[in-house]
């Protein structure tokens, strides 16, 4: 249950890097229109193969910098552009799986994450940093750890940054999982075959201040978090855990089931993963409800995907509509599933944001629309 006098939390700005565009409405304009950033790489740039992912093809250059921090700087500079926060009541807090992993045998000396973490806050002209890395929930799970410290008071506003790149690290870890798609991924699909990989950089501020959330904002309801410890790499055969998770985040929120008018999935179109999340939804009484993935559109982004995923998710609530699950046309899990397939209207005010990893970690938010006259 929501706490009596908790302090709410809004989303106030955001960005997205990505291959879709070096804005938010870049991306959701792509989105809408269907187009999708997954390309079949060449062979030799990411692996000795080529292989279908989603890459950013051009950064600013920035001597001294990685593509990671090109990236992210890049974000953080479009989020932040028209805001100024106090820093001493401002958290920054990073999201991501593998950092600079790409720099390893190179020059650049921000290779630890708390490194990295602390050279983007100074950056941005902050000087509270952490680091969240939970695998793929680390982007939900940062903007849940962000906003614990909100309603604790602990700090008034929060820049929450969610990056991974692309890297021949990345690439062969996936491969030995036998876990990449030889083709664009199909989440929840009956023919899918693995994922896609992706990068981006996704930022979202947050703020307590009233005076700061004007007109239509976003607040990040409630949230749970759990671990089904099933397999290092395999999730829950059930469903029962991440279903646990929704179900904390609705009773932190005082909703029900039926309250909730859209989920957006985490969907990577591996067979046990979507399998999972589809029994999960069905225990959780949210089998009625539409629900999508954006991993046709831009991939697994890892440690981004969690933000990426929540902008995108608010920007649905915005304009009142949901986007459909890019090579979805079978349905192919056990338990039915309402999968968005098409781009249609949503006429309700709060979305749904799962998130599953390795090591059966697990995360959900709640997202609500509100309408301040103010």
């Amino acid at each position: 249950m929501e706490c009596i006098g908790m302090r709410a939390v809004w989303s106030i700005a955001d960005n997205i890097v990505s291959p879709l565009g070096v804005t938010t409405a870049e991306n959701y304009s792509h989105l809408r229109q269907g187009v999708s950033g997954v390309r079949l790489q060449e062979a030799g740039v990411w692996w000795d193969e080529a292989v279908y992912a989603a890459a950013v093809n051009s950064l600013p250059a920035a001597p001294g910098q990685s593509r990671f921090e090109r990236m992210s700087l890049l974000a953080l500079r479009q989020a932040l552009a028209d805001k100024t926060l106090p820093s001493e009541k401002t958290v920054f807090i990073l999201s991501t799986t593998k950092g600079n992993i790409d720099q390893l045998g190179q020059d650049l000396p921000r290779l630890s994450l708390h490194e990295t973490a602390t050279y983007l806050a100074h950056a941005a002209g902050l000087h509270h940093s952490l680091v969240v890395s939970n695998a793929c929930i680390s982007g939900v799970l940062a903007l849940i750890v962000a906003k614990r410290y909100l309603e604790a008071g602990t700090y008034d506003h929060a820049v929450v940054l969610g990056a991974d790149v692309l890297s021949r690290f990345v690439v062969s870890g996936f491969r030995s999982l036998h876990a990449l798609s030889a083709a664009p991924c199909r989440p929840f699909d009956a023919h899918r075959t693995g994922i896609n990989l992706g990068e981006a950089a996704a930022v979202m501020v947050l703020t307590t201040d009233p005076g700061l959330a004007k007109g239509k904002r976003i607040r990040l309801r409630g949230a749970g978090v759990s671990n089904d410890a099933n397999h290092i790499s395999g999730p829950s055969r059930t469903g029962q855990e991440l279903a646990q998770a929704i179900g904390q985040a609705l009773q932190a929120s005082t909703l029900t089931p039926g309250d909730i008018d859209a989920v957006y999935a985490h969907g990577t179109a591996t067979v046990y993963n979507d399998e999972m999340e589809a029994k999960a939804f069905d225990l959780a009484g949210l089998a009625a409800v539409p629900v999508n993935s954006l991993k046709g559109y831009y991939g697994h982004t890892l440690g981004a995907a969690g933000v990426l995923e929540t902008i995108v998710a608010a920007q649905s609530l915005h304009h009142g509509e949901m986007l459909p699950t890019r090579g979805f046309e079978t349905l192919g899990v056990s338990r039915p599933l309402n999968l968005s397939a098409r781009l249609q209207n949503l006429s309700g005010k709060r979305i749904l944001k799962t998130a599953s990893g390795f090591g059966g970690c697990n995360a959900a938010l709640v997202l609500e629309k509100e309408t301040n006259p103010s």
